[in-house]
């Protein structure tokens, strides 16, 4: 029997399907590639315009800051490390044993040598000075009296009125006299100066600190702690190490006829200076486990802002040179070892070269250069990181050098204008 129009066979129906679902496959590619080439298209019409000479948007000329390279004087420093270290630190102890009477500072104020700081009880001691004196005044009364007899025995002796023996034997009584007048004038001393030391007067200028002891207890000259510490401030030294190489560069100075050398202290962050002073002296060997020498430097501290212990940063000017190439610290760059120093150089086209320079002392944001440069050069200084070997450059607020000049590009347009309309 034969399937009719509208009746399918078997095979028609199994195969019918498929032929359908690839004919929407390929519709669907097709579609896809009209529209990838009309937005190849579109893309290529709208990209940015290829900077004059073929070069890319890599290319373009970079933002820089620039310096120019200059004559000027530099100063040589010695950097080191130091610590604040007073004149003179004492501690105040009682000459005599006693009861704290009065206490006459007042815990770290400014303090002059021989200023009363602690009243002992005198009573004791004036008590002694009292005995002494007494003693002293009955033995000269004793030997007053064995001259007197010494002179009656001599004259007697010369009329041989009395035997030799008795004249040598007042004479010996004189001599023993003397000899205790010495010893109770010695007490009555002794006594007197116990008195004195009944007050404790500061023995150097400074800050006195904390107080060691309270009124109405028994002070002793064996306290630990004393009284309390006196630190000298004014003037005050600083102990810093170099090493030992720069040791020959100082002594040369110094025997250059130089006498003395300037030293700034610097505090932790090296961005205050506390005060200038000079250096005194140094130490008479070299530290073998640090390969460094100590020096010591003194500064007049009128505004204290050196405090004993404190750790400062210690700059001391060796020489001063003159008339050397400086340029700008941010300038230089530093590559690999056999690259060693370098600058960007600036050129008259507006870009940059690569010049190997050699540097010499450093001095804040300047930097000497030995080698590589001449005054007037000019250098970038900011704006380094993109760089490479004649890359292009302009300054902030300038114009690229291929730009048009103001006015140029519209007197062109109206120029094509016009030339379109005579043409119609």
């Amino acid at each position: 029997m034969t399937a009719g129009p509208d009746q399918a066979s078997p095979y028609q129906r199994a195969t019918g399907a498929p032929r359908k679902r690839r004919s929407k496959l390929w519709w669907l590619v097709g579609v896809a590639v009209i529209a990838g080439i009309a937005w190849i298209i579109w893309s290529a019409k709208n990209q940015p315009a290829t900077p004059a000479g073929g070069r890319k948007g890599a290319d373009a000329a970079m933002t820089v800051n620039t310096a120019t390279v200059r004559s000027g004087d530099i100063n040589l420093y010695l950097n080191g490390l130091g610590t604040v270290t007073p004149l003179a630190t004492v501690t105040v102890h009682t000459r005599v044993a006693g009861q704290v009477m009065a206490i006459r500072f007042k815990e770290g104020q400014e303090v002059k040598a021989g200023d009363v700081l602690v009243e002992i009880d005198p009573r004791p001691y004036q008590v002694q000075l009292a005995q002494a004196q007494g003693q002293l005044d009955h033995d000269k009364a004793l030997l007053e009296s064995a001259r007197i007899d010494l002179d009656r025995y001599t004259t007697l002796f010369s009329q041989d009125s009395i035997a030799k023996q008795q004249v040598d034997t007042q004479a010996s009584l004189v001599k023993q006299y003397e000899a205790a007048l010495k010893t109770d004038q010695a007490a009555v001393d002794s006594a007197r100066l116990n008195l004195t030391y009944s007050r404790v007067t500061a023995p150097v200028s400074g800050r006195i600190g904390l107080r060691q002891i309270d009124l109405g207890n028994v002070a002793n000259p064996s306290d630990t702690n004393g009284v309390a510490i006196i630190t000298q401030l004014k003037p005050i030294t600083t102990v810093f190490s170099l090493p030992e190489d720069n040791l020959q560069a100082v002594l040369a100075e110094l025997s250059g006829g130089k006498k003395q050398l300037k030293v700034d202290a610097f505090d932790r962050g090296q961005t205050t200076l506390l005060d200038s002073g000079t250096l005194l002296t140094f130490d008479n060997q070299i530290d073998p486990t640090t390969g460094s020498i100590k020096f010591k430097a003194q500064f007049d501290n009128k505004e204290e802002k050196l405090f004993p212990q404190q750790f400062v940063n210690i700059r001391m000017l060796l020489a001063v040179k003159h008339g050397v190439t400086l340029v700008p610290s941010a300038a230089i760059q530093q590559g690999a070892a056999a690259v060693g120093a370098y600058v960007y150089l600036v050129n008259p086209d507006s870009t940059v070269s690569v010049r190997k320079i050699k540097v010499g002392a450093v001095e804040g944001d300047n930097t000497e250069v030995v080698s590589g440069l001449a005054v007037g050069d000019k250098v970038v200084v900011d704006g380094v990181d993109k760089l490479r070997e004649g890359s292009k450059i302009k300054l902030p607020g300038a114009a690229p050098a291929d730009a048009a000049k103001p006015g140029q590009g519209g007197d062109k347009s109206q120029h094509h204008k016009k030339h379109d309309a005579a043409a119609n």
